[in-house]
């Protein structure tokens, strides 16, 4: 193989992804101007605590009021099993536990901004 083809082949794709880069940088349109939006369903905001209840604010604009921590124990004290009493009562507190975690999280976030 002749020497010139070999520098060539060794030349050429530096070559062209450096005029492509050149190109993608120079191009207005490569650019991101759009700001990030996140999706619709996104939790923005908790208000509230286990006792008295959470409101869950979204993204998109909605509300959502998970019921009190004792009208839940309420509607978990129903179920006939003690096994499937426990169980949602687990769940119950994990479940606020996540939200009180979450909330001292975005409080946390927007006192950076």
């Amino acid at each position: 193989m002749p020497i010139f083809v070999r520098v060539l082949a060794a030349v050429l794709p530096v070559a062209l992804l450096a005029a492509g880069g050149a190109a993608t940088a120079a191009d207005p349109a490569a650019v991101v101007t759009d700001p990030y939006v996140p999706p619709p369903d996104t939790i923005v905001l908790v208000e509230g605590d286990a006792a008295n209840g959470f409101g869950i604010h979204r993204y998109d604009g909605s509300w959502e009021y998970p019921p009190t921590d004792s009208e839940t124990i309420a509607e978990c004290n129903e179920y006939d099993r003690r096994v499937r009493r426990i169980r949602c009562r687990v769940s119950t507190r994990t479940w606020y536990r996540a939200l009180a975690g979450f909330k001292e999280t975005t409080r946390y976030y927007r006192s950076l901004q």
